[in-house]
């Protein structure tokens, strides 16, 4: 049964859905119809033709990007926490955050986290040049990360392994680095380490570091 009652809103979150899900190649009138229940024509009054919805969905994404706000004690982990949302928000919107990248809008979607990152470096006593330096250091340690773990999720098939590398003989006179060389990266804490060791040298001395579990 064709729906009659419809927002522009509800229209937004299904093609969303979709292009997180599939990609921008996979978001077509009819395709979006056929999930909301409608006629295409119904889309089209809504939110105007393929384009259009494009631009909208990416404006979209660059308010929700512009919705980290920081938590913590400290402007240790407050600055860990705003990195740590913005690592989560990139990963869920590959998709979107690309379309973002190609229409030229991405620093201004990346502007809010700056300002929040800005704000906690200026709370742990960091001015001009070393608190801009701060706040690129952990931007590009977030996208780089990200980067870093979308290729090795999308890289073919390794052969040999990093597993079978390490665990072969002669592979080093450190027998534990071999076993957890070995071992799959646990990302998470990976991400964790390195930023609580970026963050922690970058702040001014004699802030208290309180790590987020």
């Amino acid at each position: 049964m064709t729906r009659t009652a419809l927002t522009g809103e509800e229209v937004l979150t299904a093609a969303a859905r979709l292009v997180r899900a599939h990609g921008p190649g996979a978001l077509t009138m009819r395709r979006l119809a056929t999930e909301l229940g409608t006629a295409v024509t119904s889309i089209y009054w809504h939110v105007g033709n393929r384009e259009s919805l494009l631009d909208a969905l990416v404006a979209r994404t660059v308010q929700e990007m512009g919705a980290i706000r920081p938590v913590g004690a400290t402007p240790h982990a407050r600055i860990v926490s705003v990195a740590r949302a913005l690592r989560t928000a990139l990963r869920e919107r590959p998709h979107l955050i690309a379309m973002v990248h190609e229409r030229g809008l991405t620093e201004r979607m990346f502007w809010p986290a700056q300002q929040a990152l800005v704000h906690e470096a200026h709370a742990a006593g960091l001015r001009g040049e070393l608190a801009a330096e701060a706040v690129r250091a952990v931007q590009f340690q977030v996208v780089g990360y990200v980067l870093t773990e979308r290729n090795r999720e999308r890289s073919p098939q390794q052969r040999p392994s990093e597993g079978e590398l390490w665990d072969a003989p002669g592979a080093g006179d450190d027998p534990a680095l071999a076993r957890a060389l070995a071992a799959p990266a646990d990302t998470e804490r990976l991400f964790q380490v390195s930023l609580d060791a970026l963050v922690g040298s970058l702040l001014a001395p004699g802030d208290d570091v309180v790590k987020a579990p």
